[in-house]
């Protein structure tokens, strides 16, 4: 069984369920064992992330290393980045 601990922040997930189903977010906290929060830096902004169960997203197995630099630094992250980092797999 998959818990937050097969994710990290800054990884690049798939929703498996849902309206946003097949939409790729990015990991930027763990909220607890179940629960991870997303954002994709256009209908999920980075002031509302979505709060998502781990089993309904489905890892890509790629991540981020300038926006997971950033969110462990403490420093800000904004929606262009995150839109552009998911931009650049071509998978939107």
């Amino acid at each position: 069984m998959l818990t937050t601990k097969d994710f990290q922040v800054g990884q690049f997930i798939r929703s498996k369920a849902g309206r946003d189903k097949d939409r790729i977010f990015i990991i930027i906290d763990k909220i607890d064992e179940n629960y991870l929060l997303l954002v994709d830096g256009d209908l999920r902004k980075v002031e509302s992330p979505k709060r998502k169960k781990i089993k309904h997203i489905a890892s890509v197995d790629l991540a981020s290393d300038d926006i997971k630099a950033k969110l462990l630094d403490g420093k800000k992250v904004t929606n262009l980045m995150i839109r552009r980092e998911i931009e650049k797999l071509g998978l939107m």
